[in-house]
């Protein structure tokens, strides 16, 4: 009976979690928006897993040099044109995908990594705990997060890993005030005082009660920090603390297009739309997460 039960009970489970993942895609599909952010970040994703296999020129993205092809306009041998070396900018905007999708990755995993578990400890401990934790994080927020991540730059040096590194620094303390208000709106609820009332430790219920409570809200920031930590590290590529030519990223690709403007306008205008289009579609993407994952929050 004991196994037929269990057997029932996984049965059950699994029906509810279908029915719940059906009507995710439900909401989520009533959205144009959203579907149009979901089928920019599919493509997004497609290229940067790909597109160093499908580009027409592989070897510009390591700066190989072809001068008497030098700032051609879009044409069909080079659909976005060339920059100032004769590279095919379609080869070096699609390969800078890869670049940009770990970029974002690291930036957004080392943020929650860091973020998360600090911002559940202050919410659910509260005390002293909380207060220390909050007022270094007020610390952080007290700055503008571009200027902080730039002077870590000028101290770590110009390059893409180290404005990286510079920014996971500075993009942590949005995921503590995130968490911290959710966790600490949980703390009283009956389920965790029911489990604190049998004796569960802190950690089974920070593991099993808190902690997936805050995954709704920490999904969809996430989603929409990636696009804008994409942007963040083309700031500081365009404005030379990033990435450095030849190297294949939006953001120092335009700040060497600029000089050539407007004459030469595709060398700045591809990458430009590239960056554009990347953030635009992590934004609708979120937006609709969120609207699925948090209905409270929807502005309708």
């Amino acid at each position: 009976m004991s196994s037929a039960a269990a057997t029932a009970s996984f049965t059950q489970r699994h029906a509810s979690a279908l029915r719940q993942a059906r009507f995710f895609a439900w909401s989520f599909a009533r959205s144009p928006s959203a579907l149009l952010g979901f089928a920019i970040v599919l493509v997004f994703l497609f290229l940067a897993a790909i597109g160093p296999s499908i580009v027409p020129y592989p070897g510009d993205a390591t700066g190989a040099m072809n001068l008497a092809n030098r700032l051609k306009p879009p044409s069909s041998a080079h659909w976005f044109g060339t920059d100032e070396m004769g590279g095919d900018l379609f080869s070096r905007v699609i390969i800078a995908t890869r670049t940009s999708l770990w970029v974002g990755l690291t930036i957004v995993g080392i943020a929650t990594i860091v973020g998360v578990p600090l911002g559940i400890a202050a919410g659910y401990f509260g005390g002293w705990v909380r207060a220390v934790i909050m007022r270094i994080t007020d610390v952080f927020l007290s700055v503008p997060g571009i200027i902080l991540a730039l002077a870590i730059v000028s101290v770590l040096g110009p390059g893409i890993l180290n404005g990286v590194v510079a920014l996971s620094v500075v993009w942590w303390p949005g995921y503590v005030r995130l968490v911290e208000a959710k966790a600490l709106a949980l703390r009283h609820e009956p389920f965790v005082e029911a489990a604190r009332s049998v004796g569960a430790t802190h950690t089974r219920i920070l593991a099993l009660h808190i902690l997936p409570n805050c995954t709704s809200p920490i999904i969809v920031k996430a989603s929409m920090d990636m696009g804008l930590a994409i942007l963040a590290a083309a700031s500081l590529g365009f404005i030379g603390m990033g990435a450095k030519p030849p190297a294949p990223e939006w953001g120092a690709m335009i700040s060497v297009a600029r000089t050539y403007m407007p004459n030469w306008w595709w060398y700045a205008v591809f990458p430009g739309c590239a960056i554009y289009l990347t953030v635009l579609g992590f934004n609708l993407f979120g937006d609709g997460l969120r609207d699925v994952l948090d209905p409270k929050s929807s502005r309708g």
